[in-house]
């Protein structure tokens, strides 16, 4: 009976590491950690086409992530999608001429933002809108242009 006790106590602690060991390699490999911060600043740009980008988006610089995007509403007069980010406290020097454009982790991977500094010295700030930005690149529009030049040309 104590041995059976024993033996009992031992699988419920290896049950109890396996969840514990499941929670840590989620939330590390999801970066669910950083999603309630709300330390920092929110920033907005505006793009013409923003391809598969979805909220809660990584926001990198120079490959270090800074931020996640919040949400993505549709301006009902410029009809151009406008992204609303939360840059983290620690990025608050960011010049206010800075480049946002939409970029995919490698050949058909997710799709992020990617912020090129500018030469300002002013930086930006809670509120700030980007104003310099480059649309997503969707590749099923390259391809048919690239079909319809070649029919254009007779196939040469």
């Amino acid at each position: 009976m104590k041995q059976t006790r024993t033996i009992e106590i031992v699988t419920g602690a290896f049950i109890v590491l396996g969840f514990v060991a499941l929670y840590i390699i989620a939330t590390s490999a999801t970066n669910i950690g950083s999603y309630g911060e709300g330390k920092g600043y929110t920033v907005t740009a505006s793009f013409n086409n923003i391809g598969g980008l979805k909220t809660r988006a990584s926001v990198s610089m120079a490959g270090v992530p800074i931020g996640r995007v919040t949400a993505i509403q549709l301006d009902p007069k410029s009809f151009a999608a406008v992204v609303t980010m939360q840059i983290d406290g620690r990025y608050g020097d960011i010049p206010d001429d800075s480049t946002a454009s939409i970029l995919t982790e490698g050949l058909l991977g997710s799709q992020y933002i990617g912020i090129d500094a500018g030469g300002s010295d002013k930086p930006l700030k809670d509120g700030s809108r980007i104003q310099y930005t480059q649309d997503s690149l969707v590749l099923e529009k390259l391809i048919g242009q690239f079909f319809s030049k070649a029919a254009d040309s007779g196939g040469k």
